[in-house]
């Protein structure tokens, strides 16, 4: 072997390059990199240790542990086939040697994915209360059941990831003083969801190291104690999902606002609008730089309180992505609801670099002279998406849309609600170098697709075609037609004198 090879940082860096997952979904791609690394573990006792280490760190589930048990081996691997849920049926616990042998590498393991719970009867003689994985820094429980928990719970422990809510939530809090990253889905709206929010509030506030946390609702003691964690850095609020469930209120008898220093992601996803203008309305995030929210607005004097708390969440000088989606506007009637006066409060973030604003059930108001206004405060922008009803005549036009873009000269993705029919624009002869990717929408049929596609054809010279368009698509398929002959033409043209 060479004497290179003797070199720690050598042949971990080889390891390391062997291990490399360009797609991570790939379960053919993982399972190629695991045998890649088996087989240098078998090469020479120089790398049995470091391969064997990186091998057992990350562990999808418990079967290959239990596969290290002589006795379960080929219950598990019969035939040369994956496990199944019915191998341990009627199967004896381990005995004290078998559980050494289970053991036998997981003081290797820092990430562990426990997805099903029907072996466990066989560990019963493994004392709970003993952490079993020393160095486990990831913990992914898809269980509802928090028994052998404590099996898992290693003081190393930094991220976990539970999918259900229950009094082991305290126990895990406690005694992973580490943990920095928290993240709790509940699935399912039933008779206890308010008791358990009450206690992921509790729970929430053991936490004092957090950098991440996304869960369900939280009381406003929950906040408040967030907003005292100097570590925290990204929040996400998820509703419970399923309709029908009550809104969950935040208390609002506040005495000063609070502040989240250092939190520079928020994700609210919560159908209840009052919910999130409590915790706007209460709240600054002087750092914030990406907000997502998703909601429901129950009525036009909904949406401008809603509007009006974001604008004074003190973000105005730091927010980069914003991307707001309405669920639903006015009550669920089944009817269009009327224009949502969005933008205009919006203008105050004047860093933004992307922002989405969707209304799947009305239509986001726009005109011209609101759009040049737009672009003159967001001269950041490299993503500009409003997506609304198509049910609703546009009133911005391709000059009034062209005059806007001269103010955002690193826009490279576009959405909006356009009216085809003025093909007219004007003294606006120069053309928009950085747009790529555009999606216009029309509710008008397009009288003429020529005119339009050499508009775009002039204006947008790298705009190949018009993307995502869900009306009149017989017109906008000739538009990209016509905007592909004419870009042949000039490649055409373009070529001979290139050569002179």
């Amino acid at each position: 072997m060479h004497r290179a090879l003797l070199i720690p940082e050598v042949f971990l860096e080889i390891f390391a390059h062997v291990n490399q997952i360009l797609n991570p979904s790939s379960t053919g791609e993982k399972a190629l990199a695991r045998k890649s690394i088996a087989a240098l573990a078998r090469t020479c006792k120089t790398f049995h240790e470091p391969a064997m280490d990186l091998l057992w760190s990350k562990v999808d589930q418990l079967e290959p542990f239990l596969g290290c048990v002589t006795r379960l081996h080929p219950l598990i691997y019969h035939r040369g086939s994956r496990w199944d849920n019915t191998w341990s049926k009627g199967v004896e616990p381990l005995s004290a040697y078998e559980a050494r042998q289970f053991l036998r590498h997981s003081a290797r393991v820092h990430s562990l994915n426990v997805q099903s719970d029907h072996f466990f009867h066989l560990l019963s003689d493994i004392p709970i209360e003993k952490c079993v994985f020393p160095r486990l820094r990831s913990l992914t429980w898809k269980l509802s059941t928090g028994k052998y928990m404590n099996l898992f719970l290693s003081r190393t422990l930094n991220r976990c990831s539970l999918f259900t809510i229950n009094q082991d939530l305290k126990n895990i809090v406690t005694r992973c003083a580490a943990l920095e990253d928290l993240s709790i889905k509940k699935l399912n709206f039933d008779a206890n969801t308010a008791d358990e929010l009450s206690l992921l509030s509790d729970s929430v506030r053991l936490c004092k190291q957090l950098v991440t946390l996304s869960c369900p609702p939280l009381d406003w003691a929950a906040w408040e104690h967030l907003s005292n964690l100097p570590s925290l850095v990204r929040v996400g609020v998820r509703d419970v999902q399923i309709r029908g469930a009550p809104p969950w209120s935040l208390e609002r008898d506040v005495a000063c606002p609070t502040q989240f220093l250092n939190v520079t992601t928020l994700s609210l996803q919560v159908y209840s609008a009052g919910y999130i203008v409590a915790v706007m309305q209460h709240s600054q995030f002087p750092s914030l730089t990406e907000l997502k929210i998703e909601t429901d607005l129950l009525s036009s004097e909904e949406a401008d309180q809603f509007f009006r708390a974001l604008s004074n969440c003190k973000a105005c000088q730091t927010l980069q992505q914003l991307e707001i989606t309405i669920i639903s506007f006015g009550p669920r009637s089944g009817h269009q609801g009327g224009p949502l006066t969005a933008i205009p409060h919006l203008l105050c973030f004047t860093q933004l670099q992307i922002l989405r604003l969707v209304c799947r059930f009305s239509y986001i108001y726009l005109d011209n002279d609101l759009l040049l206004e737009a672009t003159s405060n967001w001269t950041h922008l490299r993503t500009l998406e409003i997506e609304g009803s198509c049910l609703h005549p546009s009133t911005i036009t391709f000059c009034g849309l062209f005059t806007a873009l001269r103010l955002c000269s690193h826009l490279h993705t576009l959405r909006v609600l356009i009216d085809p029919a003025n093909t007219n624009i004007g003294p606006n002869k120069i053309q928009h170098t950085s747009l790529k990717t555009v999606d216009f929408d029309t509710l008008s049929p397009i009288a003429n697709t020529a005119d339009v596609a050499r508009i775009i054809f002039n204006a947008l010279p790298c705009v190949d075609q018009v993307n995502r368009f869900t009306m009149h698509t017989k017109e906008w398929d000739e538009v990209n037609r016509h905007l592909k002959y004419l870009k042949a033409v000039a490649l055409h043209v373009a070529g001979p004198a290139s050569s002179l």
